[in-house]
């Protein structure tokens, strides 16, 4: 078919620079920002590939006419890493809320669940032997 490509998730928040920087220190790289200059309404971000764009919430109510809802558990981030432990603790010490500790899950993960400053979730998951 080939319809469609680059497929991405876009959060809306309420401070874009507060996101921007808490996603930037788990690892995010900015590839995109509008406007170029003053405050931005929308910036995409990228990690090994997979983008996440940010949307403001005024703007995505103003621009396009939506009833965006920039907080809670509507959709979730999910990172893969070698270190649940240590990477639940950086998401805390960056800001996240607490959601769920580490815990075994389907007898072959380890997970944890956190809330970045907008509310959206965040997961943390590692392969185990």
């Amino acid at each position: 078919m080939g319809h469609f490509r680059t497929p991405q998730v876009v959060l809306f928040t309420r401070d874009i620079d507060r996101a921007v920087s808490f996603y930037g220190a788990l690892g995010f790289d900015e590839a995109f920002r509008t406007p170029r200059a003053g405050t931005p309404i929308h910036i995409d971000l990228v990690l090994d590939g997979y983008r996440l764009g940010l949307a403001t919430e005024s703007s995505t109510r103003e621009d396009h006419g939506l009833e965006p809802i920039a907080d809670g558990q509507r959709a979730a981030v999910i990172l893969w890493t070698d270190d649940v432990i240590s990477g639940y603790e950086m998401l805390i010490s960056l800001g996240a809320t607490p959601v769920k500790p580490p815990e075994p899950w389907l007898d072959r993960l380890l997970i944890a669940w956190a809330q970045d400053p907008d509310g959206h979730l965040v997961q943390v998951v590692q392969a185990t032997p």
